[in-house]
């Protein structure tokens, strides 16, 4: 810890830069992790995250007032851990979604075989739309990684398909591949 309160100009400025990106985008997914349920990782990260965050902030504000410099690096780290955390966590998907899509009935049954072929599962429920219209919805349970590819397969098959996406907290029974 000495070693850090004795550095000065730009070798500390890179050290609290990345540190601090590092601690923010652990934050992002902790937050994520205790969202889905997943206490014992969201705990393991937060305490990553607090490890790091004490030494970046000891260092930020040991002689702030002689090298003020240190507050805008730790903020610009602190915008760009929070992009980065988001962008990660969207490559990461962590958790389960459900899709909605609705089609004509005479598109339903073609669309919901298609996806069926790609090993998803798929419920039919007949609706009304506009005008009295006959319309199929298609719901679809999955790993939030596959939104994706099964969003690509719907428009493949029905470009003008009605698509909502939801994140789900919990699910008990049905089908997942």
């Amino acid at each position: 810890m000495d070693f850090l309160m004795n550095l000065q100009g730009p070798l500390l400025y890179l050290i609290i830069f990345f540190a601090k990106i590092i601690e923010v985008s652990i934050a992002t997914l902790r937050i994520v992790y205790v969202n889905k349920g997943e206490g014992i990782k969201g705990a393991a990260l937060g305490f990553v995250e607090v490890l790091i965050w004490l030494v970046v902030v000891s260092s930020v504000l040991n002689n702030i007032t002689e090298d003020p410099i240190k507050v805008f690096i730790y903020a610009a780290a602190f915008s760009l851990g929070n992009y980065l955390g988001v962008m990660i966590e969207s490559k990461i998907a962590v958790g389960l979604a459900s899709i909605q899509v609705v089609v004509d009935q005479k598109d339903g049954v073609f669309l919901a075989d298609a996806l069926r072929e790609q090993g998803y599962g798929v419920t039919i429920i007949e609706g009304k739309g506009k005008n009295e219209s006959i319309k199929n919805l298609l719901f679809i349970q999955l790993k939030r990684k596959k939104i994706p590819e099964a969003v690509k397969l719907i428009k493949e098959h029905n470009p003008e398909a009605y698509i909502t996406v939801n994140d789900i907290k919990t699910m008990l029974g049905g089908y997942i591949k």
